[in-house]
C-alpha cells in the first residue's frame, strides 16, 4: 500500500473505520454479502472434557477456511466432577458475551468517531443447579441472571457508551429466544 493511501485511511480504536465505511457501502449495494454461517466442531475427549475446534465459515458470498483452526477446551472444576482442562460451557457463553460487547462497543464507538482509551468489564450468572440435575422443574438449566459490569474510558457519555454495546449479536442472541435445531445420528 503506498504512503497516500495509508494516510487516508482513517483508523478510531484501531478500527479502520475507511474499510468499514466500503463494507456498509458494499453490503447496502449488494445485502447477501450480510450473511455468514460460523461453524464449530465438538468431540467429546473423556468426563467433562470436550473439544472445540473452529475453523471454516462462510462469508462474503465465499467458503472462507483459516490457516489453522482455534481449539477450545471445555471441561469442568473439579466441584463439578471434571479435571479444570479448560473454561466450563457457562464460562465459554460468558466469554463470548464479553468478547462480543467489547467488540460491539469499539467498532461502533469508531464508527461514529468517538474515542475509546480503555474498556474493561466483569460478567457474572447465576445457575441453579437443581435444574440441571432435574431436582426442580420450576428451576431453569440455565442461566438465571447475567450481570455485566463496564469500565470505560472515554469522553462518550454513560447513555452513549450503553447504547454502543447494545449492538452485540451475542447480546441479542442471549436476549432473545433463538430457533435451534437438534438432529441426532446414531452410529
Amino acid at each position: 500500500m503506498s504512503q497516500q493511501a495509508t494516510q487516508e485511511q482513517k483508523i478510531v480504536n484501531g478500527v479502520n473505520v475507511s474499510q468499514m465505511e466500503e463494507t456498509i457501502h458494499a453490503v447496502g449495494e449488494q445485502p447477501e454479502l450480510a450473511q455468514f454461517k460460523f461453524r464449530a466442531n465438538n468431540e467429546w475427549q473423556d468426563g467433562g472434557h470436550n473439544r472445540t475446534s473452529v475453523k471454516n465459515y462462510h462469508g462474503t458470498c465465499q467458503e472462507i477456511e483459516r490457516e489453522k483452526p482455534f481449539e477450545l477446551d471445555a471441561d469442568e472444576p473439579p466441584a463439578l466432577l471434571g479435571k479444570d482442562k479448560g473454561a466450563n460451557p457457562a464460562e465459554y457463553l460468558l466469554t463470548a458475551l464479553s468478547s462480543c460487547m467489547t467488540t460491539s462497543l469499539i467498532y461502533h464507538a469508531a464508527a461514529r468517531g468517538i474515542e475509546v482509551d480503555s474498556v474493561e468489564s466483569d460478567y457474572e450468572g447465576d445457575i441453579n443447579l437443581r435444574g440441571f440435575l432435574n431436582l426442580d422443574p420450576k428451576v431453569r438449566k440455565g442461566f438465571e441472571e447475567i450481570r455485566v459490569k463496564f469500565k470505560v474510558k472515554s469522553d462518550a457519555d454513560k447513555k452513549t457508551l450503553n447504547e454502543l454495546v447494545q449492538n452485540s449479536p451475542i447480546l441479542d442472541t442471549v436476549r432473545n429466544p433463538t430457533a435451534i435445531k437438534v438432529e441426532i445420528v446414531t452410529q
